[in-house]
């Protein structure tokens, strides 16, 4: 018995034959290796469609940005896994791919999701600011985060986030969503009453809205570009080993009651 929505069976990706691959109807071999750039290649699987110079230039800017943070716990998690089991690299990589989630990497996510739902009510004719304040003022009166806002380390800005924005600005790609970032950001201040900076996850989000990226792909970019991190991550550990050393550590840190 099929369980969950039908749907033909059908896939636009690609096809494997004896004597070709295509993807996204075009030739492999013959024509994308050796003339599109694995950024560009990303986005035709992404979108069915190769990028124009500013969707490439943008998903370069922002695999970049998002690909290292240092011994996030992405990166423990992975290394701790492949000192547990040196043979499996995939597994390690899996293992801080699992910790995607809103608190890290998925904020991306959240924050598209916030800033289209926002889109949403301007397009139904509320002003900008005003929308920015009434998600600001909804999200602290429940004592809840708001999305793409606050950092342990960066203060009082996340370099990151500032340089997306002004590139946004100076390339002419800064839409609806990145105004709508900066009206959040402003709001935040006046609601919170304390500084609170604009992360890398609201400027990543805003400007792929602003590409025209559908909001349930926003996350693919941060995965993928942590998926970069963690290779480079697990390469190191395999030549120079600490993830034992971190587990020490840890449960060095951690009392016992």
């Amino acid at each position: 018995m099929q369980i969950g929505k039908r749907g033909p069976a059908v896939s636009a990706i690609s096809r494997a034959y004896p004597e070709r691959v295509e993807v996204r109807g075009l030739d492999l071999a013959g024509d994308l290796m050796g003339r599109l750039s694995f950024t560009a290649y990303f986005h035709l699987l992404l979108t069915g469609r190769e990028p124009t110079d500013d969707e490439r230039f943008f998903l370069d800017l922002l695999l970049v940005s998002i690909a290292e943070h240092g011994m996030m716990p992405s990166n423990v998690a992975a290394r701790m896994t492949l000192a547990a089991d040196p043979a499996s690299l995939h597994g390690a990589v899996a293992a801080g791919i699992l910790g995607a989630g809103p608190v890290i990497l998925g904020a991306a996510e959240t924050c598209a999701q916030l800033l289209a739902d926002a889109q949403r009510r301007v397009h139904g004719g509320q002003p900008v600011d005003e929308v920015a304040a009434e998600i600001a003022r909804s999200l602290h009166d429940a004592h809840e985060r708001i999305p793409g806002f606050g950092h342990p380390l960066h203060r009082p800005v996340d370099p990151r986030a500032e340089r997306i924005l002004e590139l946004a600005d100076e390339r002419g790609v800064a839409g609806p969503h990145v105004a709508l970032a900066r009206s959040l950001r402003e709001a935040v201040v006046r609601t919170w009453e304390v500084p609170l900076p604009m992360n890398v996850s609201l400027p990543i989000a805003a400007v792929l809205l602003d590409l025209g990226f559908d909001a349930g792909a926003v996350k693919a970019v941060p995965i993928l570009a942590r998926t970069a991190g963690l290779l480079a991550h697990l390469v190191e550990e395999q030549q120079r080993p600490i993830g034992f050393l971190l587990a020490a550590r840890a449960e060095e840190a951690v009392d016992a009651d």
